[in-house]
């Protein structure tokens, strides 16, 4: 053994890949191209897809487009050139039941790996070619002469870079298992292991890379994601228990003199899903453990009105409260709903964005910080380090998915434990919620308010582009307002910007010429987009040409016709939320989809959502056709990338995993016993930093 691999004998997982047999210093370069290190990096590499060669039949047997393997003797090869120049390699198996013939183009060299009477197997997709079976690029398999006749196998299928080649690959990840399997740490408890039927760690990760069958690579493969599932809800598991026993927050018990109080500011009466939510955010602030919730809502459910409930709550009790938005637009939002709910109120309030000049951001946080101000709506100039509340009691958090997880945490620099109610308008699959919010309890609203109309979707054809514009141009003539909403550009906003900077005149000067319209896209500054955003609010702009900057948020009841250029380039959650514009008013909303050129798939994902309002239906659908990586951004929250979950396709395992990582946690909750240790490594190497686990450190 290599020097270097011998002076690391208790971990040799973690010395360089580059000892590897099979790899040297210029291939080591390439592996590191792939992400790949360390020795337990190759060991954990594990294949994209596998090659099912496990279909083995006489050539007799064969039949059309599928994979199957045959194995015969060497009959015949030949190399030839075609007219066209296109040279040709045939080599010809016999089984005693017929003939099949394997052909390589301009690959002369494959003819010396064969000799007449060798035996060789031969995998792929036959098709019948002048009365025999032909292979095109057979995969290729020598075999021993005291080989079978129906040689089996899976092939792993790794991702390759540049300079590296499959058959290499395979190779290095073969010694590297071989060599190297024994090493890795069995980080599941034996009872665990045992309740469920789980392999131990080396044999599934063998199993993974050396597989026999394709039930053998699931089985493992369900093993080893239980495990990455059993790390990220431990983690979630330590952090609730480290907020609810350990952390102390201010108790703000609700009476009914609040209650009436509160209510008496509404212009409306709540529906049965807010008064069932607003029931249980009062349970948690009534108790002195951090309220740690998710209040998710459908479109135009009435999130908004639930959360101010908690923060006027918050300020009946003598203490500071907190919103936080993403976007200026949207805490801009949120003041003016907020400054219509208490114009009759004693609620002294604060709007704290990034915009503010330095003078008037010194005086504003001078105000937070003397206790003279009740309520502050803001940004992320919110968690500046200069910012300093007096008596902070509650921090509501919006769209928090566009923060990310580690950004809650910023708030307890800000004084004591504050309660938490994190809310979003982006419908939530269970499987995401479990993952991503996993350390919080979920609130749900779907009940729409009373007289709430339903949105009218349509998927147009290209062709019938001139009569849409007629039909906008005469709506808005009746005095109806309208989005535009431009493509997703993939790459950077200012591309984004661009798309609709174009739309914008395109419109412009052809079909909306005499209308009145306005740009908003998000390389503007905050002036800009909040002089757009007021014109189009006060009806001096008839037509908004926008990016999706207007996602979340934008409230502006007159404007209820909305058309999607490029539909297809958004996600169904992210149509969902556009569409969720255009429902504000007594109007029902028209909204208007073009796809040109979108592909069949595409085309059906479309149809769906133009059939469903249901947001939480569409959300499912999303989470199952792009991920969670997609759904949310894994990495915006800090969670990192899952190597083998999928959250949807393994939400069994998911669930179980929670229910274990729970219970062990509730059971043990330092993860002290000898048993979990190797868990607790593996939990604090992992999210550690992520989550806030120090405590356990």
């Amino acid at each position: 053994m290599n020097s270097s691999v011998a002076s690391n004998r208790d971990n040799p997982l973690r010395d360089s890949a580059q000892y590897v047999k099979g790899v040297g210093p210029a291939r080591f370069e390439l592996l590191r191209r792939l992400g790949i290190e360390t020795i337990g990096d190759l060991l954990f590499n594990f294949p994209r897809a596998y090659e099912d060669l496990t279909d083995c039949r006489r050539i007799a047997d064969l039949t059309a487009d599928v994979v199957q393997t045959v194995a015969g003797e060497v009959v015949e090869i030949e190399g030839r050139t075609t007219r066209t120049g296109k040279q040709v390699l045939s080599v010809v198996l016999s089984d005693g039941s017929g003939v099949v013939e394997g052909v390589w183009f301009n690959q002369p060299f494959m003819a010396r790996r064969f000799r007449y009477g060798m035996r060789v197997a031969f995998s792929g997709k036959p098709r019948r070619q002048n009365g025999y079976w032909q292979i095109a690029n057979p995969r290729v398999q020598l075999l021993d002469s005291d080989y079978e006749d129906d040689p089996r196998g899976v092939l792993p299928v790794y991702s390759l870079t540049e300079g590296l080649h499959a058959d290499q690959m395979r190779r290095i990840q073969r010694f590297a298992v071989e060599t190297y399997v024994q090493f890795v740490p069995e980080i599941l408890p034996e009872e665990l292991r045992r309740r469920h039927g789980f392999l131990d760690a080396p044999t599934a990760i063998r199993t993974m890379h050396l597989p026999e069958s394709m039930a053998a690579v699931e089985q493992a493969r369900r093993r080893l994601v239980y495990e990455e599932f059993l790390i990220l809800q431990v983690g979630l598991a330590l952090r609730r228990r480290d907020v609810r026993d350990i952390r102390k927050a201010p108790r703000f018990p609700i009476t009914r003199t609040i209650d009436e109080r509160i209510r008496r500011l509404f212009p409306f009466q709540l529906t049965r899903d807010q008064n069932r939510a607003i029931v249980q955010i009062c349970r948690d602030m009534a108790s002195d453990k951090p309220m740690q919730r998710l209040l998710q809502a459908d479109v135009g459910a009435g999130k908004t009105a639930v959360a101010v409930y908690a923060l006027l709550l918050t300020v009946a009790h003598g203490y500071q409260a907190a919103l936080m938005a993403p976007t200026e637009v949207l805490a801009r939002q949120h003041w003016r709903t907020l400054s219509h709910y208490l114009a009759h109120s004693r609620v002294r309030r604060l709007l704290l964005t990034g915009g503010l000049k330095p003078r008037e951001r010194k005086a504003a946080l001078g105000e937070i910080r003397m206790g003279q101000v009740d309520l502050v709506v803001g940004t992320q100039a919110l968690i500046q380090e200069d910012v300093e509340f007096a008596k902070l009691g509650l921090v509501v958090i919006d769209e928090q998915h566009r923060f990310g997880v580690a950004q809650r945490e910023r708030f307890r620099r800000l004084g004591e434990d504050p309660h938490y109610l994190v809310m979003t308008a982006t419908p939530i699959p269970r499987t995401v919620a479990l993952t991503v919010f996993g350390d919080l309890d979920v609130s749900v609203i779907k009940e729409m308010p009373p007289g709430r109309l339903p949105v009218v979707t349509r998927l147009v054809p290209e062709e019938k582009r001139a009569k849409l514009w007629e039909y906008l141009v005469k709506q808005v003539g009746k005095g109806r307002q309208a989005y535009i909403v431009c493509p997703l550009v993939e790459g950077t906003e200012g591309q984004d910007a661009k798309a609709a900077e174009q739309t914008y005149e395109e419109l412009r000067t052809g079909p909306l010429q005499g209308l009145r319209l306005g740009l908003l896209h998000g390389r503007m500054d905050d002036q800009a987009k909040d002089a757009v955003m007021n014109r189009f609010r006060a009806g001096e702009v008839q037509v908004l040409v926008t990016t999706t900057v207007v996602e979340v948020g934008v409230d502006v009841p007159n404007a209820t016709l909305m058309v999607i250029e490029q539909a297809d380039r958004f996600g169904l959650s992210q149509l969902h939320q556009l569409r969720g514009r255009i429902s504000r008013g007594t109007v029902a909303g028209e909204c208007y989809l073009f796809a040109h050129g979108a592909s069949e798939e595409a085309r059906a994902r479309l149809k769906l959502f133009v059939r469903t309002r249901d947001g939480f239906a569409l959300a499912e659908a999303d989470a199952q056709q792009r991920g969670l990586g997609e759904f949310f951004g894994t990495r915006q929250h800090g969670l990192g990338e899952l190597r083998l979950g999928n959250i949807v396709r393994d939400a069994d395992l998911l669930q179980m995993a929670r229910e274990d990582a729970f219970a062990l946690v509730s059971a043990d909750p330092g993860l002290a016993q000898p048993q979990h240790q190797a868990l607790r490594r593996a939990v604090l190497e992992r999210y550690g930093q992520t989550l806030e686990l120090a405590e356990i450190g």
